[in-house]
């Protein structure tokens, strides 16, 4: 069994899912999942992950995410990327001081409505599925945080853009609301994801690169970030069993080691107690190509 995960690199074209897939098979995994989807027409940094990392997806996923963003200023689509059809065009006219001065104002803590093309559901219905039908429904905005807003490179009518946020941010809403606040349109032309947590694309394996051999990180290194409960004895014994332990060495979420000195969970330690949450199976082949970094 292979527990581990691979940083790959994405191309323009696939789904998240087609190229995981991918990579489940040359890799001969038996369970296969991700930390975070790319649209097919986005392309970059996706955490492909293997056997009993599959449990550490949640985790995974609440680190801030990185993006090179091009946007499209002059025109409204019907998605709000380039998939979609162009609706309204309306050109720019101002320069880059106007759009630095715009950007200031979506960094921090902002309000964003989810697209109607996203994967959300609706009484189980994906939202897209919805709007394929040409159908609309309400939709409470979200709290996100925009930690870092810059330009890259403009070259009317494209704007090149750095965002570094929050999980749940909708890149594709972002440029909508930063085309109508120049007083223009703007949707999303293209889209790539340059990091996700501590991890980065430069460090990622391109899909047609992949080999059998290829180098896993393993459970161990995708856990090193957390404070460590080391466990052994009658307490590890019990952590495996699902139950809590009595605990006053940390606070917060935590990975959780046997006496061996492998991974065998998360926890969360609060209130004097350490009660599992993710229960990691022994692993047959842990790291079976060491790697870190």
């Amino acid at each position: 069994m292979i527990d581990g995960a691979l940083l790959l690199d994405k191309p323009v074209g696939i789904s998240s899912n087609a190229a995981l897939q991918q990579a489940k098979r040359l890799l001969g995994a038996a369970k296969a999942g991700h930390a975070g989807t790319l649209d097919p027409l986005a392309s970059g940094l996706l955490i492909a992950l293997f056997g009993e990392a599959t449990k550490l997806s949640g985790m995974l996923m609440d680190g801030e995410k990185e993006y090179l963003a091009t946007l499209r200023l002059g025109e409204k689509t019907r998605t709000g990327d380039a998939e979609g059809e162009v609706l309204k065009r309306k050109a720019f006219g101002g320069g880059e001081a106007q759009i630095r001065a715009v950007l200031e104002r979506f960094k921090g803590k902002i309000r964003q409505v989810p697209p109607m093309h996203s994967a959300l559901k609706r009484a189980g219905v994906p939202l897209y599925a919805l709007a394929r039908r040409g159908e609309s429904v309400e939709r409470p905005p979200r709290s996100v945080t925009i930690h870092d807003l810059s330009v890259v490179r403009l070259e009317a009518p494209l704007l090149e853009l750095r965002v570094r946020c929050s999980k749940g941010t909708y890149v594709r809403t972002l440029a909508e609301d930063i085309g109508e606040a120049l007083g223009t349109y703007a949707h999303l032309a293209a889209l790539r994801r340059t990091a996700s947590g501590r991890w980065r694309v430069e460090d990622a394996a391109k899909l047609e690169a992949l080999s059998s051999s290829q180098p896993l990180l393993s459970l161990e290194s995708l856990l090193a970030d957390l404070p460590r409960a080391e466990l052994a004895g009658a307490e590890e014994s019990r952590f495996r069993n699902g139950q809590a332990l009595e605990w006053s060495l940390s606070s917060g979420l935590c990975a959780v080691y046997g006496s061996a000195g492998q991974a065998i969970g998360l926890a969360q330690a609060t209130a004097g107690r350490l009660r599992p949450l993710r229960l990691l199976a022994a692993s047959q082949a842990a790291d079976k190509h060491p790697k870190s970094l």
